[in-house]
Protein backbone atom coordinates (compact mmCIF):
# COMPACT_ATOMS: atom_id res chain seq x y z
CA UNK A 1 0.00 0.00 0.00
CA UNK A 2 3.30 2.34 0.37
CA UNK A 3 3.17 2.59 -3.53
CA UNK A 4 0.05 4.67 -2.89
CA UNK A 5 2.19 7.62 -1.72
CA UNK A 6 4.29 9.81 -3.44
CA UNK A 7 6.69 11.57 -0.98
CA UNK A 8 8.19 14.53 -3.09
CA UNK A 9 7.24 17.83 -0.98
CA UNK A 10 7.62 15.77 2.70
CA UNK A 11 10.62 13.21 1.06
CA UNK A 12 13.15 14.99 3.41
CA UNK A 13 11.22 16.23 6.31
CA UNK A 14 12.65 13.51 8.89
CA UNK A 15 16.20 14.99 8.17
CA UNK A 16 17.80 16.94 10.98
CA UNK A 17 19.18 19.55 8.87
CA UNK A 18 16.12 19.63 5.84
CA UNK A 19 15.49 23.25 6.91
CA UNK A 20 18.87 24.53 6.31
CA UNK A 21 20.12 25.79 2.31
CA UNK A 22 22.87 22.94 2.68
CA UNK A 23 20.56 20.18 3.19
CA UNK A 24 17.79 21.43 0.37
CA UNK A 25 20.68 21.56 -1.98
CA UNK A 26 22.14 18.45 -0.98
CA UNK A 27 18.65 16.90 -2.28
CA UNK A 28 18.84 19.06 -5.27
CA UNK A 29 17.57 22.40 -3.81
CA UNK A 30 17.98 25.48 -6.09
CA UNK A 31 18.62 23.02 -9.28
CA UNK A 32 15.54 24.48 -11.24
CA UNK A 33 16.00 28.17 -10.70
CA UNK A 34 18.86 28.23 -12.94
CA UNK A 35 16.82 26.45 -15.54
CA UNK A 36 13.69 28.49 -14.70
CA UNK A 37 16.08 31.73 -15.26
CA UNK A 38 17.39 30.72 -18.70
CA UNK A 39 13.52 30.55 -19.81
CA UNK A 40 11.31 32.99 -21.21
CA UNK A 41 8.48 33.93 -18.37
CA UNK A 42 6.05 33.66 -20.91
CA UNK A 43 7.26 29.69 -20.63
CA UNK A 44 7.27 29.20 -17.35
CA UNK A 45 3.39 30.19 -17.19
CA UNK A 46 2.56 27.45 -20.04
CA UNK A 47 4.74 24.83 -17.85
CA UNK A 48 2.43 25.92 -15.02
CA UNK A 49 -0.80 25.62 -17.43
CA UNK A 50 0.54 22.14 -18.95
CA UNK A 51 1.37 20.76 -15.72
CA UNK A 52 -2.21 20.74 -14.48
CA UNK A 53 -1.25 21.95 -10.95
CA UNK A 54 -4.68 23.38 -8.99
CA UNK A 55 -4.40 25.98 -6.14
CA UNK A 56 -3.22 23.80 -3.23
CA UNK A 57 -5.18 26.52 -0.77
CA UNK A 58 -8.57 25.07 -1.21
CA UNK A 59 -10.50 26.44 -4.01
CA UNK A 60 -8.42 24.85 -6.77
CA UNK A 61 -7.82 27.61 -9.38
CA UNK A 62 -5.72 26.91 -12.29
CA UNK A 63 -2.41 28.04 -11.12
CA UNK A 64 -0.83 28.57 -14.74
CA UNK A 65 -4.51 30.50 -15.41
CA UNK A 66 -3.97 32.38 -12.46
CA UNK A 67 -0.41 33.69 -13.03
CA UNK A 68 -1.42 33.92 -17.42
CA UNK A 69 -3.99 37.02 -15.96
CA UNK A 70 -1.55 39.23 -14.68
CA UNK A 71 -1.37 42.42 -17.53
CA UNK A 72 2.10 42.64 -19.43
CA UNK A 73 3.78 45.91 -20.24
CA UNK A 74 1.55 48.04 -18.20
CA UNK A 75 4.35 49.91 -16.17
CA UNK A 76 3.62 49.01 -13.03
CA UNK A 77 4.94 46.90 -10.23
CA UNK A 78 3.81 43.21 -9.82
CA UNK A 79 3.95 41.53 -7.14
CA UNK A 80 3.94 37.51 -5.40
CA UNK A 81 2.10 36.55 -2.33
CA UNK A 82 2.14 33.45 -0.99
CA UNK A 83 -0.75 33.08 1.67
CA UNK A 84 1.10 30.86 4.35
CA UNK A 85 -1.78 32.07 7.03
CA UNK A 86 -2.98 28.21 7.41
CA UNK A 87 -5.62 28.71 10.19
CA UNK A 88 -8.31 25.97 8.93
CA UNK A 89 -9.10 23.81 11.35
CA UNK A 90 -7.76 20.33 11.03
CA UNK A 91 -5.38 21.51 8.02
CA UNK A 92 -1.56 21.31 8.92
CA UNK A 93 0.08 20.99 6.02
CA UNK A 94 1.66 24.01 5.01
CA UNK A 95 2.80 24.89 9.02
CA UNK A 96 5.37 21.75 8.78
CA UNK A 97 6.16 22.29 5.33
CA UNK A 98 7.34 25.70 5.98
CA UNK A 99 9.22 24.22 9.49
CA UNK A 100 11.09 21.08 7.75
CA UNK A 101 11.74 22.41 4.04
CA UNK A 102 11.37 26.23 3.99
CA UNK A 103 13.80 26.43 0.99
CA UNK A 104 11.33 24.73 -1.24
CA UNK A 105 8.91 27.83 -0.95
CA UNK A 106 11.54 30.05 -1.34
CA UNK A 107 12.64 28.79 -4.52
CA UNK A 108 9.20 28.25 -5.92
CA UNK A 109 8.18 31.99 -5.15
CA UNK A 110 11.73 32.87 -7.14
CA UNK A 111 10.63 30.98 -10.42
CA UNK A 112 6.60 32.39 -9.88
CA UNK A 113 7.80 35.88 -9.28
CA UNK A 114 10.12 35.73 -12.71
CA UNK A 115 7.23 34.17 -14.39
CA UNK A 116 5.10 37.19 -13.74
CA UNK A 117 7.76 39.98 -14.08
CA UNK A 118 7.65 40.78 -9.60
CA UNK A 119 11.07 41.93 -8.08
CA UNK A 120 8.99 42.01 -4.77
CA UNK A 121 7.24 39.10 -3.38
CA UNK A 122 5.45 38.81 0.73
CA UNK A 123 4.89 35.71 2.50
CA UNK A 124 2.17 36.59 5.07
CA UNK A 125 2.47 34.26 7.69
CA UNK A 126 0.38 33.26 11.18
CA UNK A 127 2.07 35.35 13.37
CA UNK A 128 1.29 32.54 16.43
CA UNK A 129 3.62 29.88 14.57
CA UNK A 130 6.70 31.95 16.15
CA UNK A 131 8.90 29.16 15.29
CA UNK A 132 7.60 28.97 11.37
CA UNK A 133 8.47 32.82 11.51
CA UNK A 134 11.61 32.30 12.34
CA UNK A 135 12.68 29.25 10.46
CA UNK A 136 11.58 31.33 7.04
CA UNK A 137 13.56 34.59 8.07
CA UNK A 138 16.70 32.51 8.74
CA UNK A 139 16.28 30.87 4.93
CA UNK A 140 15.04 33.48 3.48
CA UNK A 141 18.92 34.82 4.78
CA UNK A 142 20.28 31.89 3.56
CA UNK A 143 19.15 32.93 0.16
CA UNK A 144 20.15 36.24 -0.16
CA UNK A 145 24.01 35.53 1.45
CA UNK A 146 24.20 32.39 -1.29
CA UNK A 147 22.84 34.81 -4.25
CA UNK A 148 19.34 33.32 -5.08
CA UNK A 149 17.58 37.11 -4.24
CA UNK A 150 18.49 40.01 -3.89
CA UNK A 151 20.30 42.14 -7.14
CA UNK A 152 21.06 39.74 -10.60
CA UNK A 153 20.31 36.11 -9.37
CA UNK A 154 22.71 33.83 -10.32
CA UNK A 155 23.74 36.57 -13.16
CA UNK A 156 20.39 36.61 -14.55
CA UNK A 157 19.68 40.14 -14.75
CA UNK A 158 16.33 39.26 -12.82
CA UNK A 159 16.24 40.60 -9.02
CA UNK A 160 13.85 39.66 -6.13
CA UNK A 161 13.46 41.03 -2.44
CA UNK A 162 11.20 38.63 -0.37
CA UNK A 163 9.73 40.17 2.73
CA UNK A 164 8.48 37.76 5.79
CA UNK A 165 5.28 39.50 6.89
CA UNK A 166 3.25 38.06 10.60
CA UNK A 167 -0.15 38.14 10.27
CA UNK A 168 -1.80 38.84 13.49
CA UNK A 169 -3.73 35.79 13.44
CA UNK A 170 -7.25 36.06 12.10
CA UNK A 171 -8.77 33.19 10.19
CA UNK A 172 -10.52 35.59 7.56
CA UNK A 173 -7.27 36.60 6.57
CA UNK A 174 -6.66 33.48 4.73
CA UNK A 175 -9.05 34.64 2.18
CA UNK A 176 -6.93 36.79 -0.62
CA UNK A 177 -8.20 40.14 -0.52
CA UNK A 178 -9.04 40.29 3.34
CA UNK A 179 -4.86 39.55 3.35
CA UNK A 180 -3.94 42.18 0.48
CA UNK A 181 -5.64 44.68 3.13
CA UNK A 182 -4.15 43.18 6.03
CA UNK A 183 -0.54 43.18 4.06
CA UNK A 184 -0.82 46.91 3.47
CA UNK A 185 -1.86 47.73 7.29
CA UNK A 186 -5.48 47.73 7.34
CA UNK A 187 -8.61 45.70 9.11
CA UNK A 188 -8.37 42.50 7.30
CA UNK A 189 -11.81 42.25 5.87
CA UNK A 190 -12.52 41.18 2.06
CA UNK A 191 -12.87 43.57 -0.62
CA UNK A 192 -15.75 43.52 -3.40
CA UNK A 193 -14.73 42.12 -6.81
CA UNK A 194 -13.88 42.78 -9.20
CA UNK A 195 -11.08 44.30 -9.46
CA UNK A 196 -9.50 40.80 -8.75
CA UNK A 197 -5.94 40.78 -7.41
CA UNK A 198 -4.45 39.64 -11.25
CA UNK A 199 -5.20 43.87 -12.35
CA UNK A 200 -5.49 45.22 -8.90
CA UNK A 201 -4.12 43.49 -5.56
CA UNK A 202 -1.48 44.70 -3.50
CA UNK A 203 -1.29 48.41 -3.49
CA UNK A 204 -3.52 48.86 -6.26
CA UNK A 205 -0.75 46.70 -8.58
CA UNK A 206 -1.06 43.08 -10.44
CA UNK A 207 -0.66 40.43 -7.78
CA UNK A 208 -0.87 36.65 -7.69
CA UNK A 209 -1.68 35.22 -4.50
CA UNK A 210 -1.13 31.54 -4.29
CA UNK A 211 -1.01 29.05 -1.36
CA UNK A 212 1.90 27.46 0.45
CA UNK A 213 1.97 24.28 -1.08
CA UNK A 214 1.37 25.10 -4.66
CA UNK A 215 4.52 27.52 -5.01
CA UNK A 216 6.33 24.96 -3.16
CA UNK A 217 5.13 22.59 -6.20
CA UNK A 218 6.81 24.66 -8.40
CA UNK A 219 10.47 23.32 -8.19
CA UNK A 220 9.53 20.02 -8.69
CA UNK A 221 7.43 21.21 -12.07
CA UNK A 222 10.09 23.15 -13.70
CA UNK A 223 12.88 20.67 -12.67
CA UNK A 224 11.00 17.46 -13.71
CA UNK A 225 8.80 18.52 -16.51
CA UNK A 226 5.39 19.51 -16.65
CA UNK A 227 4.53 15.77 -18.15
CA UNK A 228 5.83 14.00 -14.70
CA UNK A 229 3.69 16.16 -12.46
CA UNK A 230 0.78 15.92 -15.47
CA UNK A 231 0.99 11.92 -15.32
CA UNK A 232 -0.02 11.69 -11.65
CA UNK A 233 -3.48 12.50 -9.84
CA UNK A 234 -6.75 12.29 -12.10
CA UNK A 235 -7.81 13.48 -15.32
CA UNK A 236 -8.94 17.01 -13.96
CA UNK A 237 -7.24 17.10 -10.63
CA UNK A 238 -3.37 16.83 -11.27
CA UNK A 239 0.21 16.42 -9.75
CA UNK A 240 0.38 15.18 -6.08
CA UNK A 241 -0.87 16.59 -2.44
CA UNK A 242 -0.72 16.57 1.09
CA UNK A 243 -3.46 14.87 3.04
CA UNK A 244 -3.78 15.74 6.88
CA UNK A 245 -5.24 12.80 8.62
CA UNK A 246 -5.94 13.86 12.05
CA UNK A 247 -8.80 12.80 14.67
CA UNK A 248 -9.73 9.42 15.77
CA UNK A 249 -6.90 7.74 13.56
CA UNK A 250 -4.57 5.27 14.67
CA UNK A 251 -1.55 6.98 12.72
CA UNK A 252 -2.58 10.95 12.65
CA UNK A 253 0.12 12.85 10.00
CA UNK A 254 0.79 13.98 6.88
CA UNK A 255 0.45 11.54 3.66
CA UNK A 256 1.63 12.82 0.41
CA UNK A 257 -0.53 11.30 -2.56
CA UNK A 258 -1.69 11.80 -5.72
CA UNK A 259 -5.34 13.62 -6.20
CA UNK A 260 -7.74 10.54 -6.72
CA UNK A 261 -6.64 8.44 -3.60
CA UNK A 262 -9.58 7.69 -1.34
CA UNK A 263 -9.91 7.30 2.45
CA UNK A 264 -9.83 3.84 2.66
CA UNK A 265 -6.64 3.60 1.52
CA UNK A 266 -5.07 6.55 3.54
CA UNK A 267 -6.86 5.04 6.37
CA UNK A 268 -5.47 1.45 5.36
CA UNK A 269 -1.42 3.40 5.20
CA UNK A 270 -2.72 4.83 9.12
CA UNK A 271 -3.80 1.75 10.70
CA UNK A 272 -7.45 2.82 10.38
CA UNK A 273 -9.89 3.92 12.75
CA UNK A 274 -8.55 3.39 16.39
CA UNK A 275 -9.10 0.60 17.81
CA UNK A 276 -11.92 -1.10 18.82
CA UNK A 277 -14.13 1.72 16.69
CA UNK A 278 -15.90 2.24 13.88
CA UNK A 279 -15.78 5.96 11.27
CA UNK A 280 -19.22 7.80 11.99
CA UNK A 281 -18.25 10.99 9.87
CA UNK A 282 -15.44 12.60 7.96
CA UNK A 283 -14.69 16.17 6.75
CA UNK A 284 -12.78 16.03 3.31
CA UNK A 285 -11.28 19.44 3.34
CA UNK A 286 -11.22 20.76 7.05
CA UNK A 287 -14.44 21.88 9.21
CA UNK A 288 -15.89 24.60 6.09
CA UNK A 289 -16.28 21.70 4.05
CA UNK A 290 -19.48 19.83 4.11
CA UNK A 291 -18.73 16.37 6.19
CA UNK A 292 -19.13 12.93 4.50
CA UNK A 293 -19.94 9.34 6.28
CA UNK A 294 -18.66 6.01 5.86
CA UNK A 295 -20.48 5.64 3.28
CA UNK A 296 -17.98 8.06 0.72
CA UNK A 297 -14.83 5.86 1.91
CA UNK A 298 -14.70 5.15 -1.99
CA UNK A 299 -14.84 8.65 -3.02
CA UNK A 300 -11.79 9.89 -4.90
CA UNK A 301 -10.26 12.88 -3.34
CA UNK A 302 -10.13 15.17 -6.12
CA UNK A 303 -12.02 18.50 -6.94
CA UNK A 304 -14.49 16.94 -9.45
CA UNK A 305 -14.94 13.59 -7.39
CA UNK A 306 -15.76 15.12 -4.05
CA UNK A 307 -17.82 17.97 -5.64
CA UNK A 308 -20.41 15.42 -7.21
CA UNK A 309 -20.18 13.68 -3.68
CA UNK A 310 -21.54 16.77 -2.08
CA UNK A 311 -18.90 18.07 -0.37
CA UNK A 312 -15.17 20.19 -1.45
CA UNK A 313 -11.92 18.99 -1.49
CA UNK A 314 -10.55 21.75 0.33
CA UNK A 315 -7.45 21.78 2.10
CA UNK A 316 -7.30 18.09 2.30
CA UNK A 317 -7.57 18.22 5.96
CA UNK A 318 -8.80 14.54 6.66
CA UNK A 319 -10.39 14.66 10.44
CA UNK A 320 -11.94 11.58 11.40
CA UNK A 321 -14.44 10.88 13.92
CA UNK A 322 -15.74 7.41 15.33
CA UNK A 323 -19.00 6.65 16.37
CA UNK A 324 -18.43 8.27 20.05
CA UNK A 325 -18.31 11.57 18.43
CA UNK A 326 -21.43 13.38 18.87
CA UNK A 327 -21.83 15.18 15.82
CA UNK A 328 -24.75 18.24 17.46
CA UNK A 329 -21.51 18.87 19.72
CA UNK A 330 -18.91 18.85 17.16
CA UNK A 331 -20.82 21.42 14.65
CA UNK A 332 -21.45 23.58 17.96
CA UNK A 333 -17.65 23.56 18.33
CA UNK A 334 -17.02 24.44 14.59
CA UNK A 335 -20.06 26.76 14.43
CA UNK A 336 -18.58 28.86 17.54
CA UNK A 337 -15.27 29.38 16.13
CA UNK A 338 -16.62 30.60 13.11
CA UNK A 339 -19.09 32.86 15.14
CA UNK A 340 -15.64 34.34 16.77
CA UNK A 341 -13.72 34.49 13.64
CA UNK A 342 -16.11 36.38 11.87
CA UNK A 343 -14.73 39.44 10.10
CA UNK A 344 -18.06 41.77 11.20
CA UNK A 345 -18.41 43.30 7.70
CA UNK A 346 -21.34 41.10 6.29
CA UNK A 347 -24.10 40.89 8.36
CA UNK A 348 -25.46 37.22 7.21
CA UNK A 349 -22.38 36.41 8.79
CA UNK A 350 -21.84 38.21 11.69
CA UNK A 351 -25.35 37.81 12.61
CA UNK A 352 -26.02 34.46 11.25
CA UNK A 353 -23.08 32.74 12.79
CA UNK A 354 -24.44 34.34 16.38
CA UNK A 355 -27.70 32.72 15.64
CA UNK A 356 -26.77 30.02 14.33
CA UNK A 357 -24.71 29.09 17.55
CA UNK A 358 -27.67 29.85 20.15
CA UNK A 359 -29.76 27.21 18.32
CA UNK A 360 -27.37 24.98 18.16
CA UNK A 361 -26.14 25.22 21.66
CA UNK A 362 -29.52 24.93 22.71
CA UNK A 363 -30.24 21.40 20.52
CA UNK A 364 -26.84 20.45 22.23
CA UNK A 365 -28.25 20.45 25.71
CA UNK A 366 -31.69 18.96 25.14
CA UNK A 367 -33.77 22.18 24.62
CA UNK A 368 -34.62 22.19 21.08
CA UNK A 369 -37.43 21.31 18.92
CA UNK A 370 -37.84 19.59 15.10
CA UNK A 371 -38.99 23.42 14.46
CA UNK A 372 -35.12 24.23 15.78
CA UNK A 373 -33.76 22.43 12.81
CA UNK A 374 -35.44 24.03 10.19
CA UNK A 375 -34.59 27.53 11.78
CA UNK A 376 -31.11 26.27 11.21
CA UNK A 377 -31.58 25.64 8.34
CA UNK A 378 -33.25 28.92 6.79
CA UNK A 379 -30.84 30.60 9.04
CA UNK A 380 -28.15 28.75 6.14
CA UNK A 381 -30.20 29.50 3.91
CA UNK A 382 -30.29 33.25 4.19
CA UNK A 383 -26.18 33.06 4.61
CA UNK A 384 -25.58 31.37 1.61
CA UNK A 385 -24.26 33.39 -1.49
CA UNK A 386 -24.75 36.69 0.56
CA UNK A 387 -21.50 37.43 1.58
CA UNK A 388 -17.89 39.01 -0.20
CA UNK A 389 -16.15 36.01 0.71
CA UNK A 390 -16.94 32.58 0.72
CA UNK A 391 -16.59 32.83 4.94
CA UNK A 392 -19.89 32.46 5.07
CA UNK A 393 -20.45 29.61 3.03
CA UNK A 394 -17.92 27.73 4.69
CA UNK A 395 -19.43 28.43 7.92
CA UNK A 396 -22.90 26.64 7.27
CA UNK A 397 -21.32 23.68 5.71
CA UNK A 398 -20.91 21.31 8.59
CA UNK A 399 -24.41 22.41 9.52
CA UNK A 400 -26.37 21.61 6.86
CA UNK A 401 -24.27 18.52 5.99
CA UNK A 402 -24.77 17.38 9.55
CA UNK A 403 -28.73 17.47 9.28
CA UNK A 404 -28.64 16.17 5.92
CA UNK A 405 -26.88 12.75 7.59
CA UNK A 406 -27.97 13.29 11.28
CA UNK A 407 -31.43 14.69 11.50
CA UNK A 408 -32.04 11.79 13.92
CA UNK A 409 -29.34 12.60 16.23
CA UNK A 410 -30.53 15.92 16.62
CA UNK A 411 -33.93 14.44 17.54
CA UNK A 412 -32.73 12.22 19.89
CA UNK A 413 -31.05 14.96 21.79
CA UNK A 414 -34.70 16.43 22.60
CA UNK A 415 -36.05 13.35 23.39
CA UNK A 416 -33.35 12.82 26.19
CA UNK A 417 -33.43 16.66 27.06
CA UNK A 418 -29.48 16.03 26.87
CA UNK A 419 -26.99 14.78 24.87
CA UNK A 420 -26.55 10.74 24.43
CA UNK A 421 -22.69 10.81 24.36
CA UNK A 422 -20.16 11.10 26.98
CA UNK A 423 -17.80 13.62 26.09
CA UNK A 424 -14.90 11.92 27.30
CA UNK A 425 -15.33 8.69 25.01
CA UNK A 426 -14.72 10.55 22.24
CA UNK A 427 -11.25 11.81 23.86
CA UNK A 428 -8.15 10.61 22.50
CA UNK A 429 -7.12 8.81 26.34
CA UNK A 430 -10.34 7.00 26.46
CA UNK A 431 -9.36 3.96 26.22
CA UNK A 432 -6.04 4.00 27.91
CA UNK A 433 -4.32 5.88 24.85
CA UNK A 434 -4.72 3.97 22.11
Amino acid sequence: MTSVLTPELTAHWDEPDSFTLAGYKRVGGYRALPRALRTDPDEIIQMMKDSGLRGRGGAGFPTGMKWGFIPQGDNKPHYLVVNADESEPGTCKDIPLMLATPHTLIEGAIIASYAIRADRAFIYVRGEVLHVVRRLHHAVAEAYEAGYLGENILGSGFSLDITVHAGAGAYECGEETALLDSLEGLRGQPRLKPPFPATAGLYACPTVVNNVESISSVPFIVGNGASEFNALGTERSKGFGIFSLTGHVTTPGQYEAPLGVTLRELLDLAGGVRAGHSLKFWTPGGSSTPIFTDEHLDVPLDFEAVGKAGSMLGTRALQIFDETTCVVRATLRWTEFYQHESCGKCTPCREGTYWMVRVLDRLQHGQGTDEDLDKLLDICDNILGRAFCAFGDGAISPVVSSIKYFRDEYIEHAKRGGCPFDPAAATLWADGGR
